[in-house]
């Protein structure tokens, strides 16, 4: 472990590995003869000051000797994976994946043949990038065997081996490249990686809709995304996902936007954004993406603000365009207005004067009800429902001011 002057000589000082339940899990696989090192994610975000969401440990003992070990110890086994040598251990309280050591011998896609060992160097070997094959035992010493805690932290994203080979196994590794570059990664992409991505990039196809739709959502919420996602479209990488129509630009001014007036930036705020805002446009993209309601919805809502936004030639009504989408909705509206039109119709000024406009305001109440009308004699049917409508353009047209009883009196 050479050539970076800030690597640290162990891990021992890191909470989640000193917490019991850690431990517990370690000790138990050691008393069963076997040896066990935290793995990926957490070992990759210790070194570069990153929050550990999960804990990953890699063991030389087998799954069914794994789930008797920590039986024994008085921890509970899940076999989540048996069939791929993983089981979940849960320990005080924390769940722990715990993977026998393997090499694979033959990969389809996310499934893989599988043999499962005992050397470390051919558990690396199989991995895809060298910062995500970083082992640490209990004690915090590191195990380094593919020199991946330089590339981590000089934030370089490489593949093990020969990328297109790594890429060939997984297609998704392709997203999982621009993901964790945007996330980790410094300076330009690996230009090896970026050019196996390219060349593969037809692979794509293959993956599902929800495998794609994560990878982008959890690319377009990084860090690092602006530095990213023109590389992805430049390289047609976006284009095979979501259209040939995408327009990445637009998402780094967006993302600028947001950094700006303090709002955070969203996965259907950023879709919107990467395509012309019309709702059958993005309904599909929502489609083929298999987005969440919430997802789909807040992406929707959008591109309708924005589209009222854009109509506004004789000058933007707040108290209008907050009734008909809401106080969220006509935010990221009008940041998906000012993003598309690049400054050319609004100033920064004028965005966060009216942003501040909108969140100060009140979103109009309409004051009448359906019993309102039948309780003033208006019988039920449909001409309830047109009069209501009726009242409600009155309303409207009053700038929001007539009350419950003076529209009452234009029954």
């Amino acid at each position: 472990m050479t050539g970076v002057s800030n690597i640290p000589p162990d891990l021992s000082g890191e909470a989640w590995l000193q917490a019991h339940g850690a431990q517990a899990v370690f000790l138990a696989l050691e008393a069963a003869g076997a040896e066990a090192r935290a793995v990926g994610g957490a070992v990759r975000n210790s070194l570069l000051r990153q929050q550990v969401a999960d804990v990953d440990i890699a063991t030389t003992a087998r799954p069914d000797k794994v789930v008797n070990a920590v039986e024994k110890a008085g921890l509970r086994a899940i076999p989540t994976g048996i069939d791929h040598g993983t089981i979940s251990v849960l320990s005080n309280g924390e769940l722990y994946e715990v993977t026998t050591l393997r090499q694979d011998v033959e990969t389809f896609g996310r499934q893989a043949r599988v043999v499962f060992g005992t050397d470390w160097l051919e558990d690396a070997r199989r991995r895809d990038f060298t910062m995500n094959a970083i082992y640490v035992d209990r004690k915090g010493v590191i195990f380094d065997p593919l020199g991946g805690v330089t590339d981590c932290l000089e934030g370089r994203v490489r593949f093990i081996g020969d990328p297109e080979k790594r890429i060939r196994e997984d297609y998704l590794r392709i997203l999982r490249f621009f993901r964790i570059h945007a996330t980790y990664g410094s300076g330009e992409l690996d230009h090896e990686g970026l050019k196996a991505s390219v060349s593969l990039k037809d692979g794509l196809d293959s993956l599902s809709a929800e495998r794609v739709s994560s990878e982008l959502k959890r690319t377009f919420l990084a860090s690092g995304a602006v530095g990213v996602l023109p590389v992805m479209g430049e390289a047609g990488i976006l284009g095979a996902l979501l259209g040939d129509d995408i327009e990445s630009s637009a998402y780094c001014a967006l993302s600028e936007l947001c950094r700006e007036v303090g709002e955070k930036i969203s996965y259907g705020l950023s879709l919107a954004v990467l395509v012309e805002p019309q709702s059958a446009r993005l309904g599909a993209l929502a489609d083929k993406l298999k987005l969440s309601k919430a997802d789909r919805d807040q992406m929707l809502a959008a591109a309708s603000a924005c589209q009222d936004l854009c109509g506004c030639a004789d000058g933007i009504k707040v108290p209008h365009l907050l009734y008909r989408h809401g106080r969220k909705a006509l935010i990221d509206g009008l940041l998906l207005f000012a993003a598309r039109q690049r400054g050319d119709v609004l100033s920064g000024e004028m965005l966060k004067s009216l942003l501040s406009d909108i969140t100060a305001s009140q979103v109009p109440q309409f004051p009448l009800l359906g019993r309102d009308l039948l309780a003033a004699g208006v019988a039920a049917g449909p001409g309830l429902g047109a009069e209501l409508a009726r009242l409600e353009r009155l309303w409207s047209e009053s700038n929001f001011k007539l009350s419950k009883s003076e529209l009452l009196l234009h029954l």
